[in-house]
């Protein structure tokens, strides 16, 4: 047997190691040396290892495959994160509210809440965020200006995803089909976040709350709960929703749009949620006769 004693300890956080070098490498977390730079983009690293694996992102070698999705990634580390969305543990929890998460990150944004810490104000309305993306998100919704114009139709848009949906209906070709309930779609991505609902995988991570999702388009709505955006404005009297569905439905009332019918006495209702307490009538009158 080698003699493994660890002779050489550190004289901040007194752990101890067996050889000078690597007592020297456990240093550089104290001292914050960072030696290794990035050719490619500047940034800088602590170890020669983490400077290596970050230089894959540059190269866009994805060495590390998910067995359950076939998702690839450049770092083993990330590949472990990303195996928490199959597994779904949540390893992180909040000392304050009991609270559990799946990455650390998630964890030091929610903890913002508590703290009031680097919180990110709109300027406008007075709401606090806990990342400036989610600001600049939010930010929209007190703009007018809509750059995002369709060279088809000239409808523009506030975004260039919003954009890029819209597009979908000047796209009549349909050439990538569902092999389990053959469904067609117009782009191979939409095949490929379809194929989802079929194999349960929740890829896309709210930030803040860590709830998953199958499609970033509903993650995308979800974000509105947290960034207060209402992008979708009633033309007629200026009311604002998180979603174009809502929007749609309360249209109705402008229009007098009445399309559902109850088909025991043809009486018309603006919602099927109404419709379906109406039929309850007609329901309890055929069991008292």
């Amino acid at each position: 047997m080698h003699n493994v004693d660890k002779l050489f300890k550190c004289d901040i956080c007194v752990k101890m190691f067996s050889s000078n070098g690597a007592l020297k490498m456990h240093m550089r977390i104290h001292t914050g040396e960072k030696q290794f730079r990035c050719d490619v983009c500047d940034k800088m690293f602590r170890y020669n290892g983490a400077l290596k694996a970050h230089m894959r992102i540059h190269a866009k070698i994805k060495s590390f495959r998910c067995e359950v999705c076939d998702k690839r990634f450049t770092q083993n580390c990330t590949l472990k994160m990303h195996m928490r969305t199959h597994s779904r543990d949540k390893l992180y929890q909040c000392e304050v509210c009991d609270k559990m998460f799946i990455r650390s990150g998630s964890l030091k944004r929610h903890m913002k809440i508590h703290t009031g810490e680097n919180l990110f104000k709109c300027e406008v309305c007075g709401k606090l965020f806990t990342e400036n993306g989610s600001l600049q998100v939010h930010m929209i919704i007190h703009t007018v200006d809509k750059p995002f114009r369709c060279e088809v139709c000239a409808k523009v848009f506030k975004r260039t995803g919003d954009l890029k949906s819209h597009l979908m209906i000047h796209t009549p070709s349909k050439p990538f089909e569902c092999k389990i309930c053959h469904k067609m779609f117009s782009l191979c991505g939409n095949l490929k976040t379809h194929m989802r609902i079929h194999t349960g995988e929740e890829a896309f991570n709210c930030e803040v709350c860590d709830k998953m999702f199958t499609q970033n388009n509903n993650l995308k709505r979800h974000m509105r709960m947290h960034t207060g955006e209402k992008p979708f404005t009633c033309e007629v009297c200026e009311k604002q929703f998180t979603q174009n569905g809502s929007l749609k439905m309360h249209m109705r009332i402008h229009t007098g749009e009445k399309p559902f019918k109850c088909d025991v006495c043809d009486k018309l209702f603006r919602y099927n949620c109404v419709l379906k307490k109406h039929i309850v009538i007609h329901t309890t009158n055929n069991k008292s006769e």
